[in-house]
């Protein structure tokens, strides 16, 4: 076992689940109406309850566990053989486990931004459970776990180069909350505006601040990777949210708080895949992009296709993360076919997958609340709260 190592992966640990408790679901909670935020909060907490405990039954192991073409193993089902001192390279494996842990439990939680205000609360318990267990965890076999998209793999030597998920957390996720958005339709109040911006804004700060743990901790190493994983992911982040903020002033003749702050995530996801691959140069280029064409995405799925992806999730993440894949072919070393060729099988997959489970999951539980409960919100309605005493 390394300290220094084992000590920065388990920082990055609690920074990446900072991202999902309180940042996520901030930054989600301020979009809404006032009378939802609570049950964003609550989608967010309860997903990363449910996802914990089922990456402790079944899902690490089915990841990580071996390097067959498909699936992981069983030998790890409850961190079956695993002990404080065992050790994976030279972590911890159970912190190795924890860390991954934390990923596992961002990405269904992005898609609640894709359905909220209007979703029933079993349709997300269930459809985030068995997404994660046919979506993401094969997919993070695939390209993380020794999987065929590894290196050695279906792709050649190299493989895929994901540095820290912008195929396996931001494409899977992107790609599945349009099809959730396309199925459960479009909200009856959709043209509120949100009801706290500087909520939005705090959680955008979390963010950020936690995605050094997201990408940094990605290199499994206290070491130069990381630190430039962190400095580029910091540069795209800025660069995006300026590249935003001028487009956006250009288009708008203003600079709005939601839309800097966007601009912010969209770089962040941008940079995801390459974190550990450019240098800042790239970063800069990758997040100055990545800011008008997150943009474009964001008014291409609401204004021309109609699709009420309430939060943005496809435009912003999915986007993002699809051309920061892109981009580690351009500025990162990656080879183009196992880029595109990546991108294209995990999204085939993840669509399929994803409408499936959208009609199983829907003939269990409602997808939708009745015009009544949206009409009020989700926080009395559902859950018997209320985050303000007011009339909003």
């Amino acid at each position: 076992m390394n300290a220094a190592d084992t000590a920065f992966i388990l920082i990055a640990t609690a920074l990446v689940l900072f991202m999902t408790l309180p940042g996520l679901a901030m930054f989600y909670g301020g979009l809404v109406r006032a009378r939802n935020l609570l049950s964003v909060f609550t989608h967010c907490f309860a997903i990363a309850a449910v996802i914990s405990v089922f990456w402790l039954v079944c899902g690490y192991s089915l990841a990580f566990d071996g390097t067959a073409p498909w699936l992981g193993g069983t030998s790890r089902l409850f961190l079956n053989g695993v002990s404080a001192d065992s050790l994976r390279g030279n972590l911890p494996e159970v912190l190795f486990f924890a860390y991954q842990m934390t990923f596992a439990i961002i990405t269904p939680a992005l898609i609640v931004g894709a359905y909220a205000e209007r979703v029933g609360f079993g349709f997300v318990l269930l459809f985030s459970l068995l997404w994660t267990l046919l979506v993401y965890v094969p997919v993070a076999h695939w390209i993380w776990g020794g999987g065929i998209m590894a290196d050695g793999g279906i792709f050649g030597a190299v493989g895929t180069r994901d540095f820290a998920g912008g195929i396996v957390v931001h494409e899977t996720a992107g790609l599945a909350a349009l099809l959730v958005a396309m199925a459960i339709g479009p909200r009856r109040h959709r043209s509120t505006p949100p009801h706290s911006p500087g909520l939005v804004m705090m959680g955008a700060g979390l963010l950020w601040v936690g995605w050094f743990g997201f990408n940094g901790g990605s290199a499994l190493a206290a070491n130069g990777q990381a630190a430039m994983a962190i400095t580029v992911t910091h540069l795209s982040a800025s660069a995006a949210a300026i590249s935003w903020a001028v487009w956006e002033r250009i288009k708008f003749g203003r600079v709005s708080t939601i839309g800097i702050v966007t601009g912010t995530v969209a770089g962040l996801a941008a940079i995801t895949p390459a974190a550990g691959y450019v240098g800042p140069p790239a970063a800069l280029v990758i997040g100055g992009i990545a800011g008008i064409l997150c943009q474009e995405a964001v008014v291409l799925v609401k204004g021309r296709l109609r699709i009420d992806d309430t939060l943005d999730v496809f435009g912003v993440h999915g986007v993002g993360g699809i051309f920061g894949t892109v981009m580690v072919a351009v500025f990162g070393g990656g080879a183009w076919g196992a880029q595109l060729g990546a991108l294209a099988a995990v999204g085939i997959w993840t669509l399929v997958v994803t409408w499936v489970l959208i009609r199983a999951v829907g003939l269990v539980t409602p997808l939708r609340v009745d015009a009544e409960t949206e009409t009020n919100g989700l926080d009395l309605s559902v859950h018997g709260e209320r985050a303000y005493e007011m009339n909003s």
